[in-house]
């Protein structure tokens, strides 16, 4: 992608595509998320696992068909993220955004952890 906008709208295809038609401003608002905090460190582990999946496919996609142009891209990306949807929903799963939101973020867990390990000396509970 040559611009953040760019990059932002493929993002956003990808969400729409995985999300029923659900942008990332839509997701951000459905979490109750605040202005400066990011949507997947606020997603629990089927949640994100959907994500990657997406995200990683698209790659191996645009690769393979060797897609070319922001529009080709875009598409791609919200076709994937449809298809990673319509596999959730025929194998019976929670669509995405009817997930739960973790209490925590990964970013509150991480600084949890690095304080238990400073008080510990770095021997954290197993």
């Amino acid at each position: 992608m040559e611009t953040p906008q760019d990059y932002a709208i493929f993002q956003n295809k990808g969400y729409q595509g995985l999300y029923g038609g659900l942008g990332a401003k839509e997701i951000h608002a459905r979490k109750g998320l605040g202005k400066n905090q990011k949507i997947l460190d606020h997603m629990g582990s089927t949640e994100l696992a959907a994500n990657l999946f997406r995200a990683t496919q698209t790659d191996e996609k645009l690769r393979r068909d060797e897609v070319s142009g922001k529009q080709a891209a875009y598409d791609t990306h919200y076709e994937v993220g449809r298809k990673v949807r319509q596999t959730i929903r025929e194998l019976g799963g929670t669509m995405p955004e009817d997930l739960p939101t973790p209490e925590k973020s990964i970013a509150q867990i991480e600084r949890e952890q690095d304080k238990l390990n400073l008080k510990t000396g770095g021997k954290g509970k197993k």
